[in-house]
């Protein structure tokens, strides 16, 4: 499985951005997929997280009410919508997917940075 994120850049404060992730390889191996971020100096963190079939997500308490995780599993594609964006959301961000052997799948990132 190999995962290519697009849509990072440079926006300011209360911006919005969105970011793409595509899958291509064994996609149906693909279970559940998540958007990660690591900060200069900071651990990869959890930002948001979805089930195969997209029914149920989850949200870092700091994303919470801004931001949006969603997959078209015909495209191969998940997407992360990030409104009112804010300086602290500055980091790099990766696509993460999970196949359903376990095995764990990363992109390259997109960097995000929001100024203030």
């Amino acid at each position: 499985v190999q995962l290519v994120e697009s849509g990072g850049g440079l926006v300011q404060a209360g911006g919005s951005l969105r970011l793409s992730c595509a899958a291509s390889g064994s996609t149906s191996s693909i279970n559940a997929m998540g958007w990660y971020r690591q900060a200069p100096g900071k651990q990869r963190e959890l930002v948001a997280a979805i089930t195969s079939g997209g029914g149920s997500t989850n949200y870092a308490d700091s994303v919470k009410g801004r931001f949006t995780i969603s997959r078209d599993n015909a495209k191969n594609t998940m997407y992360l919508q990030m409104n009112s964006l804010k300086p602290e959301d500055t980091a790099v961000y990766y696509c993460n997917a999970i196949a359903t052997i376990g095995v764990r799948y990363w992109g390259q990132g997109t960097q995000v940075t929001v100024s203030s």
